[in-house]
């Protein structure tokens, strides 16, 4: 008896299953439904997120990006993808990055360098002068202390040159000049930031290629310079990533004036207020100040600083 109900049961369910009106199609098809008339009927509008776009053309200090190779599309989408949905953080950039992008861009041109290579100090620092990392690298173009002694960067308890931007700016162009002199390739050059020039060397002549893109590189260098572009791409073009920030909202660059000083500085704050400005405003346009105890600036004979106060404050002079 147990046995001849079995049988119908198991021939309806059967068949249920195979003309696709079980009870979880039956389900889903009602979930479905459901979804598409909250949509239609929704009184706001709905995000949508989509894949990032790729420009069909991407240049990097006037050389191509072969963006056509797979391998190269999908590493570059990647950096894009993670830059334009870190949405707080590269708002942020966007907005902050104005303080120093005229002046930046004014000494990579006088230098020779191409000025994409803003983009390189983006990443490095995102244009922050006290940035510092676990190796020890400091200011906006993160430079080493050997680095730094090889560029005659000064670095005493009073002062760190390595996070004033006009002279680590300097310092960092003159390392791109002598490395794509060696290089012959803007790309490769940005490469060798992060891994040094003889890195780069090496590896071109073990992997017996000539460019970044046929280059099997360790995660950080391999991602090194498509951050750079992603960043590029984003900063140039940033509605076409979402980013919709009006000229008025994004961080007026530093307006100052310059004075020269070859004199021992005695208080810094004292400094300030004679030149009818503050402490604050002045280490803000003047980051490489690094006594922080007696707010001193010690000058030896025959040096000189240049000392950048805001614009429109009237100055002391010489102290």
């Amino acid at each position: 008896m147990k046995k001849s109900l079995l049988i119908p049961l198991l021939s309806l369910f059967l068949l249920a299953c195979k003309s696709g009106n079980g009870p979880e199609q039956n389900l889903s098809e009602t979930s479905e439904s459901k979804a598409d008339e909250a949509i239609a009927s929704a009184k706001m509008p709905f995000q949508r997120i989509t894949s990032v776009p790729i420009p069909e053309v991407v240049t990097f200090a006037g050389e191509t990006i072969p963006v056509q190779r797979t391998d190269v599309r999908e590493a570059l989408e990647y950096e894009l993808m993670v830059n334009t949905f870190r949405q707080t953080h590269t708002l942020l950039i966007i907005k902050n990055v104005e303080r120093w992008r005229p002046f930046v861009t004014e000494i990579l041109q006088k230098s020779g360098v191409h000025p994409d290579f803003l983009y390189l100090a983006v990443i490095e620092s995102e244009f922050n002068n006290n940035a510092s990392s676990y190796a020890g690298a400091m200011g906006m173009w993160q430079i080493m202390e050997k680095t730094a002694k090889d560029y005659d960067l000064k670095m005493n308890q009073d002062v760190d040159m390595r996070r004033d931007p006009k002279l680590a700016t300097e310092a960092a162009c003159k390392y791109l000049k002598w490395a794509n002199s060696n290089l012959n390739n803007w790309v490769l050059t940005a490469a060798s930031y992060n891994v040094g020039m003889k890195g780069i060397k090496n590896r071109l002549e073990d992997q017996k290629v000539d460019n970044f893109f046929d280059l099997h590189l360790n995660s950080e260098t391999a991602r090194y310079v498509y951050r750079i572009l992603a960043l590029k791409l984003i900063l140039e073009n940033p509605e076409a990533y979402g980013y919709f920030v009006p000229h008025t909202e994004k961080y007026e660059p530093f307006q100052f004036t310059t004075i020269t000083v070859n004199d021992d500085i005695d208080n810094l704050v004292d400094f300030a207020k004679k030149n009818n400005t503050t402490y604050k405003e002045l280490r803000q346009l003047n980051p490489w100040f690094n006594n922080t105890d007696n707010f001193k600036l010690r000058i030896k004979k025959k040096e000189t600083y240049e000392i950048r106060i805001p614009q429109q404050k009237i100055v002391a002079g010489k102290q």
